[in-house]
């Protein structure tokens, strides 16, 4: 539990922007289609954080690389808190991005900890806290914003960060030394693993097109609900990521369904969902009650195939946890840029209609992804030689 607070308080800081776009852009006298690339940048930093030091998990000593990438961090939320313009901003929410990366080094940490048969558990216990971090980030982030200014919101961002830092310090327990490798043998590595697996590559393309949806969505819905007939202050657009913490509460325990072998099955289920979700919205778009019913189903979804997912990958290959879940990051998070990039021209050129048929696009292609490797996606056919 702990370690899913850690990494959901890492992670959410990603997503304190996605709410404050609007209140940002006229702060810092930008247009709508440009403020989303703050989300992109933080995203892509993310994507190059997780391939650059995650891997290190496999080799580093976790009890100091963790604690010292979160006050790397905290001094990234806090340049972000006194940027003066867009550019300075964006280069800074890039920083957060390459260094909020504590949650992944947290997983594959607990995938060493636990016993087999519980691996999928406990993953789904912490990918559920890092969902319920990127979340609830927006809902505090709406109401700190509304009462106090969006800078305050990456300043007290900052101050969490580090006392979890501290707290990590002290709490996460020492390891045996592993063999030292070469950096950059190190990162190559991680193109070789991936290589190996056809089922990690399956994996991967299906998690970075349900992602990519995700980040269409949430990005999105900040202009949905800013717009007639909502007009929604900050706090209030904040108050709906309630909603989608739900959903991520309602998929907490979804990882055993990994334990119990219907890991591929249910991956289906949760993309056909998220299909149904995006429809209900689109055709919900001036009833806050169907589109919360979407948020609330999507995340569901979207939670489901996360956690599916990693646990599949993180059984594939023991010793290369920390590099199979830097993969599995990276692309999720490249596939979410594109997301979030995508919402911006979508939105100026169609609205909320163009965004959710640009999101059913693409969780069709998933599905027909899934479709075509059910045997791949079956982790008891990974042959462990590497053949």
């Amino acid at each position: 539990m702990l370690f899913a607070i850690a990494g959901g308080i890492a992670v959410g800081n990603l997503y304190w922007a996605q709410p404050l776009l609007t209140e940002i852009a006229t702060a810092l006298q930008v247009s709508t289609g440009t403020i989303g690339l703050l989300v992109t940048m933080t995203q892509i930093g993310y994507a190059v954080g997780v391939l650059l030091i995650v891997p290190l998990g496999d080799m580093l000593p976790r009890r100091s690389l963790i604690p010292a990438v979160m006050a790397c961090s905290a001094l990234a939320l806090l340049s972000g808190a006194l940027s003066p313009s867009f550019t300075t901003l964006a280069a800074a929410l890039a920083a957060v991005g390459m260094t909020t990366v504590a949650g992944q080094l947290l997983t594959p940490l607990a995938g060493d900890l636990a016993t087999p048969e519980e691996r999928g558990k406990v993953v789904g216990t912490i990918v559920s806290g890092l969902l319920a971090g990127i979340l609830l980030s927006r809902t505090v982030s709406g109401v700190l914003s509304d009462a106090f200014g969006w800078r305050v919101v990456y300043a007290v961002a900052a101050l969490c960060t580090l006392l979890m830092a501290v707290v990590l310090w002290f709490v996460i327990p020492a390891e045996p030394p592993r063999p030292r490798v070469a950096y950059g043998k190190l990162i190559l590595s991680i193109f070789q693993i991936v290589g190996r697996y056809r089922i990690v590559q399956v994996t991967l393309l299906i998690g970075a097109l349900a992602f990519s949806v995700f980040t269409l969505f949430w990005t999105g819905l900040t202009y949905l609900l800013s717009a007639p007939p909502y007009s929604y202050s900050v706090s209030q657009i904040g108050l709906v990521g309630l909603v989608g913490l739900a959903g991520a509460l309602a998929a907490r325990r979804v990882g055993r369904f990994h334990d119990r072998g219907w890991s591929v099955a249910v991956t289906g289920l949760a993309l056909c969902l998220a299909t149904a979700s995006l429809l209900i919205a689109m055709v919900g778009t001036s009833s806050i009650l169907l589109v919360l019913l979407a948020v609330l189903l999507l995340d569901v979804a979207i939670q489901a195939v996360n956690v599916l997912n990693q646990s599949r990958i993180l059984s594939v290959d023991p010793a290369s946890r920390s590099r199979l879940n830097t993969a599995f990051v990276a692309c999720n998070f490249i596939g979410g840029a594109l997301g979030s990039a995508l919402s911006g021209p979508l939105w100026s050129w169609g609205g909320w209609r163009a965004l959710m048929l640009c999101g059913v696009s693409l969780t069709l292609l998933a599905l027909a992804l899934w479709f075509g490797g059910r045997e791949t996606l079956d982790t008891t056919s990974v042959d462990r030689s590497g053949t």
